[in-house]
């Protein structure tokens, strides 16, 4: 038993567990957070899950979808009035701030393109459309 505790750490070493946060109105207040997590150090793939945070009105956690943990872009799209597309590759989820809440996983993502929340070997990263 002594070993198997001993060698816990190597089971977790290496495993992604990061985030990255785009600032809807440039305050901490309302903000969306894709994070991604690696449950298995083998696993190629990854758990994406959105932080919708609109205080003090609302914070929820959707799940998005499990994506390659490495070269993965997850589009975010405004559609106005507190409405956000997210878009990766043919998925995409629709969601509203107003209540923080999933709205749909049906359609194309419209809207204005913000940005893309960028997952790479040693982080996620949001890049604004205009930084390019």
């Amino acid at each position: 038993m002594r070993k198997l505790i001993l060698l816990t750490p190597l089971l977790l070493a290496g495993c992604y567990n990061d985030s990255a946060t785009y600032y809807a109105d440039s305050t901490q207040e309302h903000t969306l957070t894709v994070r991604r997590q690696q449950d298995h150090f083998w696993s190629e793939e990854g758990r994406f899950v959105l932080m919708a945070t609109r205080l003090p009105e609302c914070q929820r956690r959707i799940d998005l979808a499990e994506l390659p943990l490495e070269d993965t872009t997850v589009e975010l799209f405004s559609e106005g009035d507190n409405q956000w597309a997210l878009r990766a590759g043919s998925q995409v989820w629709h969601v509203e701030t107003q209540t923080c809440s999933l709205v749909s996983t049906e359609g194309p993502a419209t809207g204005t393109k913000v940005g893309d929340f960028r997952a790479e070997i040693d982080q996620i990263i949001f890049n604004e459309a205009n930084e390019k």
